[in-house]
């Protein structure tokens, strides 16, 4: 089922192929570092001695325009990394960064994200070439919410879709744990602390419903916040518990149509999540 046509995903593998060419050329007048050797202090690329600026500049220039029909291609395919501190980033689009201080990529990076996305995209181009024989209509998991496809874009694309589904589940735990700093607590737990009602505690957010308090929708919302609340706690959990454990514990292989429903209640949650203000009580 693919919501992409078999064109549109050439010219993005065109597009990325295009950015690498470019980047390559302008990483021969750089100076290649990695993180161990930058010591997360300085740049991972820097200028060669020698090199003219303006043919420089001009490279960079090229990088950057051809930077912008790749990262259209990152976003089909889900494929960002992780950086602490940061969240979900795409390299291809943040590939400039490499020159300042505290550099949070490398051109490692860059390079893996470029291959990545080339062999996401031809998988995705194989099942849009085999959509074009039926009359089926279109539907993309890509389109899901980015958290959710990114966790499980590299396993779905090669048709692991028990395994996309269990990734997308604990990606998304990891990512609210992460932003709201709550490590200390197993999954299920944190889900029925987090959403549930009344107010947050020293060291345990809570998410809930924002709103200005004297707008007559946001009373309206907030007179039904507890059973919203209550309701977005249920799913959580209902999900963590049907969905993430089952996958985790057996093997049997999911079809494509019960991966796609999984990953569909996934990708609503993380966008009512997203919808949700953070409050803290400060210790």
């Amino acid at each position: 089922m693919a919501k992409y046509g078999a064109d549109y995903l050439r010219r993005l593998i065109d597009a990325v192929i295009g950015f690498e060419r470019a980047f390559d050329r302008w990483m021969e007048s750089q100076v290649e570092s990695d993180h161990m050797s930058a010591r997360g202090l300085f740049p991972t690329v820097w200028t060669k001695v020698g090199e003219d600026e303006a043919n420089v500049r001009a490279l960079e220039l090229a990088v950057a325009e051809a930077a912008g029909g790749a990262a259209t291609a990152v976003n089909v395919t889900g494929a960002l990394i992780g950086v602490q501190g940061i969240g979900l980033i795409d390299p291809i689009s943040n590939w400039s960064m490499m020159r300042n201080p505290k550099a949070f990529i490398s051109p490692q990076d860059v390079r893996t994200t470029a291959a990545t996305v080339k062999g996401r995209l031809a998988a995705l181009l194989a099942d849009a070439e085999a959509a074009q024989t039926t009359d089926f209509p279109a539907f993309s998991p890509a389109l899901m919410h980015p958290v959710v496809w990114s966790g499980a874009a590299a396993h779905w694309t090669s048709h692991q879709y028990r395994v996309a589904v269990r990734e997308a589940a604990e990606g998304l735990t990891v990512y609210w744990k992460q932003r709201l700093g709550r490590n200390d607590v197993d999954d299920t737990p944190f889900w029925q602390q987090t959403l549930s009602p009344g107010d947050a505690e020293p060291g345990r957010p809570k998410l809930a419903w924002p709103g200005d308090k004297d707008d007559k929708t946001t009373k309206s919302m907030r007179g039904g916040l507890e059973p919203f609340a209550k309701s977005l706690n249920n799913l959580a959990t209902g999900l963590n518990l049907t969905v993430r454990n089952v996958t985790t514990h057996t093997r049997d292989e999911l079809s494509e149509q019960e991966a796609m429903e999984r990953l569909a209640a996934y990708s609503y949650l993380a966008r009512l999540l997203d919808r949700c203000e953070i409050q803290t009580v400060d210790v």
